[in-house]
This record gives structure tokens, sequence and C-alpha cells, in this order.
């Protein structure tokens, strides 16, 4: 009997166990969702994090699986309807809900894209999308984080660290800002937000009043890339990428702070996702009085960026910024009295809609159309000096004007400059896992009203072709070419190519890292100003024959990866020749072609009392940018940059200024400059601390006070934010530590030490 029920209890025990081994395993019921996740060139995606939960139980368990070498997973689940993320980086992730029945198999096929909002996604460099490490040319991400943790305002703050760039302000806030890259003139930059080209017609972006709204990332490329972007890109891009939304319960912030000189800032931002629609959304206010009154500036800004997935590779997308501002504009206050009564007005607006799609597994298409204007009124209707001098003429007219020996201050009701571009282009790119191939075209019209043209209103149509082509014939390395036809309405047609790679010398792991060399080269134009084409002041004639000033630019640079890409150090050495610079001269019986001064001889009988432009200067820039990057512990990020830029005017016959003449350096370029940063993030608290070195700077008063040059100078700015906890953060930003006097620009002097305090409550949004 005892043995009877031994064997009753272990078959019972048996088939306990048995029960609920098979209750772990799956049941016939199950359902296995599996597919194959591939990038835009058609290769699989492998380590690809996909996870499933309930849609309706947001507690309920996970079921995960990880993509092979291939792209393909496998998960089995219980039927039901699922929200299942697939996510690995740098890739942008992607979510959806999924119903699951008994039966077949589940297939969900995916493309995914390229995060563009990534530091290791660079966007601006080719045509497509690539990760950084196959880029051939000299880039710089500049990171939302980074922005945040700097307390930073406008986008001059930010390119301010960027090796490369130098910044030139004419006094604080609302003074114009300029950007020169690698040595170029500041209209040699070609700036675009969201694709969208914000230059004047063949002149500089004025960054006076360009906030970091909605902003989530910037780069920065070196060298002429007018092969993939045409005119304007003679010695470097910069792109602004905005905020996309990406949570299903909404991400929102508002912010305030105020400070010195009567400073009073505030803004809010929104993003999330409604189904297939994404949205971001930000407005801000600021408001300064400036120092002694005298830089009062207002400005107000909104952003916001919309899209709309027609189907997994089907999309479209809308982006909108526009900025107002007033800024009074004294002048060079160090050399002269105070202009109190003059101001500028600006408004910028640019918009952007796109549509990009795909007809198969390697052909991906985009229609895009693009608008930008810019609308600026200065006046000085006061006279707010005048000079004592009897051989300048320059009457008083008005009481409360200030006598001087020297100055006169010349009264305008008010001069008002609008400036259009509008564009439609198409792009069709056939992408393989080692090759890529983008053709483009592009058809853009400018249109400017400017007071003192001959005709009140001017446009130029443009239009170009251009072919983007990547190669790679080996893992470690990237070949890339480009080239561009462009044909512009008055200087006709002209090809730039380009062309470079990217080489990983050495893939270690440990220690010592990877080891990549990249070379570059590449041909960029610039197209006349309007005012050069069509200039009818004071007898001043605009010459409608001028050609494009165009560069040739060339890189070479080693990126090396060390303590586990903990460290990453970058030197490159850059050489850029500027060519059929334009000039202005008044003409004279002595023109004559070897002085560049034809004018007698393209307008016969011309009087001697007029003035010309002409295709005459040469000038060059060449140097190096050496950058250091450290994580050196959790909690600490160390940055460094030094920037050599050995620039030289090598013709000029018509030069007004001493200052531009041959055998000088470029104006408002420092031969030498660097920058440090220490980002700290512990626990609840951030600090981060800022420091800009700049040398000597070639300049001119451009007033006939023969002062050539502003001294060098060292910038410390330290900010830090403390969580309070449940989304309320209070910061405090010190910009220029120290209270260092210093200028930019020759007679303009910058701001002393800046206070702000501030805070902001941010409800992070989720899925």
């Amino acid at each position: 009997m005892k043995t009877i029920l031994l064997r009753v209890f272990f078959a019972s025990l048996l088939l306990i166990s048995s029960g609920t081994f098979s209750d772990g395993q799956s049941s016939p019921a199950d359902v296995q969702l599996k597919g194959t996740l591939l990038d835009a060139s058609g290769g699989g995606v492998g380590g690809v994090q996909v996870v499933a939960q309930l849609a309706s139980d947001r507690h309920a368990q996970f079921w995960k699986a990880t993509s092979s070498t291939a792209g393909e997973y496998t998960l089995t689940l219980p039927p039901g309807k699922y929200h299942v993320t697939f996510k690995r980086a740098p890739f942008a992730t992607r979510e959806m809900d999924v119903e699951l029945v008994s039966g077949a198999p589940r297939i969900v096929d995916l493309q995914l894209e390229l995060e563009r909002v990534s530091s290791s996604v660079v966007v601006t460099a080719q045509a497509e999308p690539l990760q950084v490490q196959q880029t051939a040319a000299s880039v710089s991400v500049i990171t939302r984080n980074e922005m945040e943790a700097r307390q930073s305002v406008t986008l001059p703050d930010v390119l301010l660290y960027v090796p490369g760039i130098a910044i030139s302000r004419t006094g604080p806030e609302g003074g114009s800002a300029s950007v020169f890259v690698n040595g170029g003139n500041s209209n040699y930059t070609k700036v675009l937000v969201d694709g969208t080209s914000v230059n004047e017609p063949g002149n500089a972006v004025d960054f006076s009043n360009f906030t970091l709204d909605n902003i989530d990332k910037v780069e920065v490329v070196r060298g002429a890339e007018s092969a993939i972007y045409g005119t304007d890109a003679v010695a470097g891009v910069i792109q602004v990428i905005t905020h996309r939304g990406a949570t299903r319960v909404p991400e929102a912030s508002v912010f305030a702070e105020g400070g010195t000189y009567n400073t009073g800032r505030g803004g809010a931002q929104i993003s999330g996702l409604l189904g297939r629609f994404d949205y971001s959304g930000a407005a801000s206010y600021f408001s300064t009085d400036g120092p002694d009154g005298q830089n009062r500036f207002l400005n107000r800004a909104l952003s916001g960026n919309f899209g709309y997935r027609l189907g997994e590779e089907n999309q479209l997308r809308l982006t909108l910024r526009n900025s107002n501002s007033n800024a009074q504009t004294p002048g060079q206050t160090l050399l002269e009295p105070p202009n109190l009564d003059e101001h500028t007005d600006y408004h910028f607006f640019s918009s952007n809609a796109r549509w990009d799609f795909a007809t198969g597994k390697h052909w991906h298409h985009q229609l895009m159309g693009a608008e930008s204007y810019n609308r600026q009124f200065s006046a000085d209707p006061v006279q707010s000096f005048f000079a004592t001098d009897p051989f300048v003429f320059c009457p008083r007219s008005s009481p409360a004007a200030v006598a001087t020996a020297e100055f006169c201050d010349f009264t305008s009701p008010g001069s008002l400059f609008k400036y259009n571009r509008a564009s439609i282009s198409a792009q069709t790119s056939y992408l393989l896992p080692n090759f890529g191939a983008t053709a483009g075209y592009q058809y853009e019209v400018e249109n400017a009203a400017i007071p003192f043209l001959a005709v009140g209103h001017v446009r130029r149509n443009n239009q170009a072709g251009f072919l983007d082509l990547r190669y790679s014939p080996h893992p470690r390395a990237s070949l890339n070419f480009g080239v561009r036809a462009e044909a512009n309405g008055y200087f006709g047609t002209r090809v730039v190519p380009r062309v470079g790679a990217s080489l990983a010398l050495l893939q270690g792991r440990g220690f010592w890292g990877e080891t990549r060399l990249r070379a570059f080269y590449g041909e960029g134009i610039k197209e006349p100003r309007f005012d050069q084409l069509f200039n009818d002041q004071f007898g001043d004639l605009g010459n409608p024959s001028l050609k494009p000033e165009f560069s040739k630019t060339w890189s070479i640079g080693i990126e090396q990866k060390l303590a586990n890409d903990r460290v990453k150090l970058t030197a490159e050495y850059f050489s850029n020749r500027f060519y059929d610079l334009i000039s202005f001269a008044f003409c004279s019986p002595l023109a004559s072609p070897e002085t560049g001064n034809t004018c007698g001889l393209m307008i016969p009988g011309a009087p001697s009392s007029f003035g010309f432009f002409f295709n005459t200067d040469r000038a060059r820039a060449r140097g190096t940018n050496i950058t250091a990057d450290s994580q050196v512990l959790r909690w600490l990020h160390l940055t460094g940059s030094y920037s050599y830029d050995d620039s030289l005017v090598l013709a000029a016959p018509n030069a007004f200024d001493p200052g531009e003449t041959p055998g000088n350096r470029l104006i408002r370029r420092p031969v030498n400059s660097g920058t440090f940063t220490a980002i700290v993030a512990w626990r609840r608290m951030g600090f981060a601390l800022s420091s800009y070195f700049s040398g000597q700077r070639a300049d001119s008063d451009f007033l006939g006070l023969g002062l050539t040059h502003t001294p060098g100078y060292a910038r410390f700015d330290l900010s830090g934010n403390y969580s309070l906890g449940r989304g309320v953060t209070t910061y405090v930003r010190v910009a220029n530590l120290f209270d260092k006097s210093y200028q930019d620009a020759l007679g303009y002097p910058a701001l002393g030490r800046e206070v702000r305090v501030g805070m902001r409550y941010r409800f992070a949004g989720k899925n």
C-alpha cells in the first residue's frame, strides 16, 4: 500500500511539473510578430531593441527581442493589441500599435530613418543624411543639451565655441552679428533653417535676433559646399534643425527670467504626437535696455514644426520661423559720440514644405518648396551731434545736437530694405548599402526692393542641377563626389565640384580606439548683391556684368578616439583661396585694365565723377583647427579647441581703407583663438564654465582715424541650474564673468558683466 501511495504521489508531482512547464512555452493560441528592419539603403539593421506591451495596460509585462545582423526579429505573444517600440541609436525610434489574432503570424517590416537630431548623424554634409563617420567634410554639431547647459539665448552664443568660427558684433544685444568660417567673409557662409536658405541674395545673415527657440541641433560644415547648395556656400554651411514632437503625452515647458540692464525674457514650448501627426511650437519674448540705456533691444520669436506620416515611407512636413526685433544702434561709441536716436527694425521669416517618399526598397524622393524674407528699416530722425570743422559739411539741424570737432551725424527719415527668396526643388536618391546616388534640380526666384537702386524692384531667376555620389569600397572607407551646374540670371552658368574621402586607418578597441582620416576639396561661388548690379546712388552705378566671387578650398584632418570612445581628438589643416572679390572704385582718366578700373572702357564718354563695381580682389586663408572632447567622468564633460587662421589680402587695387590693402590680414578674424568648456551634471545640479580666447584682430575704424587693430581678450561665462523637483528648475547665467572690456568690432564695446536668473517648468512627455 505504501508503495502504491508513493507511486501516485510522484506521478501527480510529475503531472503538475509537466503542466507548469507547458504553461511557460508557446501555446498553440500564441501568435508570432516578426519582420525585417532595414535602413534607407535597404541593408539590414542589427541590434534593434523590439519591445511589445499590451496597449490596454501600461503596467503589463514586456516582451523583448533584438534584431539579427540581417535585421530580422521574432516575438511570440498571446493574441491582443500591443504597443510596439523599435529602438536603436542613431536611428529614429519607431512606435506603433499592432493587433495580433490567432492564426497566421503578423509580419511588420520597417525601414528605419537616421535620427536627424542625433549628434552622430550629419544632415548637411551631403544630399542624404549620413552617420558622422561616413562624412568627408569637416563638421561640428551643437546639441540641445549643450545649448541648455550654457543657458544660451541666441545662435551666436553657441557658434562662438565652434572651432574655425569667428563672431563679430557691432555692439551688445541688437547690434549686427556676423559669422566668419575658416577665414571666409561673412557673406561666404550659407545659412539654412530646416533646408531653407535665409541669406539675403548675395549677402550675409544678420544673426542678431536669431534665438534658439525650438532648436534641437545646429550643424556647421567647414569648406565650400556649392556643389550641393549653390551660391553663398563659399567657405561653409550652417544649418539649424528644429524640434519634432515625439511623445503621445505632450511635452511642454514654460520659462521666465530677468537680470541686469533691465533685461526680461520669457517663453513657452509644446510638442507631441497625435496619431500620425507630430507637432512642435515655441514662442519667446526678450527685452533689454542695455548699458546706460543706449542699447535698447526688443525681440519676439515664433517657431513651428509640423509633420504628417501618410505611410511608413511617405511623410509631409512644414516648418515655420518668424522673428521681429527693434534695436537702438548708437554706433561706434568708443570712437565717436553715441547716436541716441538711430534704430533698426528687423523682420525675418522662413518656411519650408517638404514631401519625402519612397517608391521601392532603394528609391527615395523629395519635393520641397521654401521661402524666406527679410525686412530691415533703419532710421535716424534726430541729429545727436555735429562737426565743428568748417571743412566738413555738417550743419546743425537739432538744438539737442552736441558739438564735436570731427564727426557728423547725418539724419535720415528711414530706409526700408526688402529681400525675398523662394524656391522649389526635387531630388531622387538610389541607395544601396555601399553606394548612394542623388540627382536634384532647383529653381529659385530672388526679389529685392532697395531704396537707392535705379529701379524700384529687381528680380533674379536661378536654376541648377546637381549630382551627389557616395561609394564605400570597403567598410572602413567612404568616398564622396558631387557636382552642380548653377545657371544664374545674371552671371550665366558655372560648374562647381567637390570630392572627399573618409578612411578608418585603425579600428581599435579599449584605450586606443578608431583612427580616422578625412580629406576634402570643394569649390564655391557667391552671386553679386543687387546693389552691386543695379546701384544708382549719388551717381554711382551698378555693374550688371559682374562675375561671381568664387573659392577653392581643401582640408585634411585626422580624428583619434581613446579610452573606449570617451575621448576624441581631432586636428585639421585647411587652405582657402578666394577669387574675383568685388570692389568699388571711382572712375578716373587713369582707368586701365591693369588697375582693374575699366569703367572708362566699359562706358565710353562716361564722366570721371561716378563709381563702379569690379571683380578685382583676391585673398586667402589657411590654418588649423584642433579640438579635444572628453567625458572624463559620468558627471564631467570637458571640451576645448584652438584655431589658427593665417589670412591675407593678396590683391585689392581699389582698396578704400588702409586696413584692406594687400599684405594685411582679413579684418575681424583673429589669427589665434580658442575655447574651453567644462559641463558638470551632478544629481539635481548642473554647471557650465565656458571660456573664449581671442588674439589680436585686424580691423578698421572706417572713420579715417588710422586705427587698424582690436586687442585680444579672454571672456568667461558661468551658468548653473538646480532641479527643485516636479519639473521645476531654477537657473542662473553670468555672461562675461570678470567684466572684461573688449570689442569684437573696432569702436563697438561688448557687453559687460550680465547676470540673469530664471525659472523653468517642464512637463516631460511620455508614450
